[in-house]
């Protein structure tokens, strides 16, 4: 037993020599040293860097950009009644249905110290009351300052008595695609919860012709409102949307960048609507069939098919078959990035529109101006502001000018006349019309005074 005891540890003693002597004699070191310049790409590991672009998941701090945003989101609760409709029965014998009441819950961002906060437009549509709740369980009654359905915002207000932890918009032009972002909201209405992901794409329409950021982290009822932020707790959007076919989330959630919410919310502050700056084209959807077709060797970009009458675009030369390529700094292959950035200005406001004309790049300076049509409520009408030209033509000074109706009103002939009162009221542009034309019951009688191209007036009664 001894012996076969030793000749083991022998045989041990030198297999362990033997692979020392080739480990030091044979064996070739597999480093490969690399000295570093312009062009050789660095290799950061969790070692060496915990904030390099591009880490990974765990070598990404989150907590820091957390704790800035989760006492800077509320909860939000909407109480609103709901009548249903009434039956025919209802009508004859006078039944009222009894109402019935309707909770909406949401989330918001407080955006100032004294208490503003912005959220969506559909987390407070048709509010008779609206709560708002922060993170450290306090409840206060809000009041609706402004709201904009077309971008899907809104803005509340709640009094309180000491400063409230708030986030200031970020830049959400300087996102980019693949970095990482944190969904803070209450959905399901379980409070201040966070969830992570990347910027999944950018200026999404959702056929809207608006730009929503996508993102990937987890969305679900009761977020919308909430904030999405950067790593740094930068607010570079407002969480809206998810698509879906079950309700809940499934991958992919929009949000409307900061850059465009923080405008809105100043518009509400200052004017009390939002104010749009128009640029005065028409875009044509290109696809490669269109580009063939109109001679075109590319398709990115926005290609004019019209240029509004007395626009900003008109009065800075652009043409039909320009392809816009550039706003400002920012690159334009689509029209939704096109809108997304415009809806960032107001009128005034002036942009660098860099167009492709017939293969050459020209500059162009073009000074936004407000809405110069409008689809009337109740009606369809279809109004613009008078022109210089047209209120010499038809002899007034206030007025809009029809310039489409539908169908149904096509043997009144009314297109180019001028409408100048609705009623007992009198109409001076676009947004006095709009307004009035609102107030049309279609139960009621309402007259239209209006001017013909002669200078005369003429009555129309619809009843």
């Amino acid at each position: 037993m001894k012996r076969i005891a030793g000749l083991f540890l022998v045989g041990l003693f030198a297999g362990a020599i033997t692979l020392g002597a080739y480990k030091l004699f044979f064996e070739e070191d597999n480093y490969k040293w690399v000295q570093a310049d312009q062009n050789t790409p660095i290799l950061s590991t969790s070692s060496l860097s915990t904030s390099a672009k591009g880490a990974g998941i765990n070598e990404v701090d989150f907590t820091i950009a957390a704790e800035k945003t989760v006492n800077a989101v509320v909860h939000v609760k909407n109480l609103s009644t709901n009548k249903g409709s009434n039956s025919l029965s209802d009508f004859f014998y006078g039944f009222e249905r009894q109402q019935t009441p309707q909770i909406g819950t949401g989330s918001g961002v407080i955006i100032s110290p004294d208490g503003f906060i912005v959220t969506n437009n559909h987390v407070i549509a048709n509010a008779t009351q609206l709560e708002v709740t922060l993170n450290n369980k306090k409840t206060y009654e809000a009041e609706v300052i402004g709201a904009d359905s077309n971008t899907d915002i809104a803005l509340l207000k709640i009094d309180v008595d000491r400063p409230l932890p708030y986030l200031a918009f970020g830049d959400s032009d300087n996102s980019r695609v693949g970095e990482w972002v944190l969904a803070v909201g209450n959905p399901f209405s379980l409070t201040s919860t966070v969830t992570a992901g990347i910027v999944s794409a950018k200026a999404r329409s959702l056929g809207r012709n608006q730009s929503f950021i996508q993102t990937d982290a987890a969305v679900n009822p009761g977020n919308s409102g909430g904030a999405l932020v950067n790593t740094n707790g930068d607010l570079i959007g407002i969480n809206t949307a998810i698509t879906s076919q079950t309700g809940s989330y499934v991958g992919y959630a929009f949000a409307v960048p900061s850059n465009i919410a923080k405008k809105v919310v100043e518009d509400i502050m200052e004017f009390g609507n939002v104010q749009r700056g128009l640029l005065g084209i028409s875009a044509a959807n290109v696809n490669s069939q269109a580009a063939i077709e109109l001679g075109l060797d590319e398709i990115e970009g926005v290609y004019i098919s019209q240029v509004s009458e007395d626009s900003g675009a008109e009065e800075a030369g652009l043409q039909e078959g320009d392809i816009i390529k550039q706003v400002d700094n920012i690159l334009v292959r689509k029209f939704s990035e096109l809108t997304g950035y415009l809806s960032s200005k107001r009128p005034g406001d002036t942009v660098d529109v860099v167009v492709d004309r017939d293969g050459n790049k020209l500059t162009k300076k073009v000074t936004l101006k407000k809405q110069q049509t409008v689809i009337l409520p109740t009606t369809g009408f279809m109004v613009k502001n008078l022109s210089d030209e047209d209120k010499k033509t038809f002899g007034v000074k206030k007025g809009v000018k029809i310039i489409d109706v539908p169908e149904g009103y096509g043997r009144y002939d009314l297109k180019n006349k001028v409408i100048i009162a609705v009623d007992d009221n009198d109409i001076t542009n676009i947004d006095d019309a709009r307004e009035h034309f609102g107030e049309i019951s279609r139960y009621g009688r309402t007259s239209f005074t209006m001017i013909n191209e002669k200078g005369e007036k003429e009555r129309l009664i619809l009843q």
